[in-house]
């Protein structure tokens, strides 16, 4: 009987395999940074809601807090504009980076699957080759009754 199976083309599953592993990090690094700009902009947004809140909370205000006051939304106003451009960009980067996963996803499966058949293939012709030899043996071992 011949050896186990081998895989000719294990070296290649093996390298996808390890592409899928990168691009597995850098899809949870895109999927980081977008989640922490998320929040960012989250958080502006309630900064601003509060800084709103309590502009028109004081009516009282001198005319210096006021301006003080309204240069300051307006300031989270424009980081606010500039977090969500960012996010749209963090967004676009995660989508890449989900799309090239599947992709390498789909080639280390495709390979895996050719792997699994021809070891398959492989264990029926072992299979098929002993019981050969099984029959060779038993043909050669039969001696009719004699009479």
């Amino acid at each position: 009987m011949a050896g186990p199976f081998k895989f000719k083309l294990q070296q290649v599953l093996d390298y996808r395999a390890q592409l899928e592993e990168q691009t597995k990090m850098v899809f949870a690094k895109a999927q980081q940074q977008y989640k922490q700009q998320v929040q960012l902009v989250e958080a502006l947004r309630r900064r601003l809601e509060m800084q709103l809140q309590q502009l028109y909370a004081t009516p009282t205000m001198t005319q210096a807090d006021r301006w003080l006051a309204h240069n300051y939304i307006q300031a989270l106003k424009q980081d606010i504009q500039n977090a969500e451009q960012r996010l749209l960009t963090y967004a676009q980067e995660l989508t890449r980076a989900r799309q090239q996963l599947i992709q390498r996803a789909q080639d280390r499966k495709l390979l895996d699957k050719l792997k699994e058949k021809q070891a398959q293939r492989y264990d029926h012709e072992e299979k098929l080759k002993e019981q050969h030899i099984n029959d060779e043996t038993a043909t050669l071992r039969y001696q009719p009754p004699s009479f």
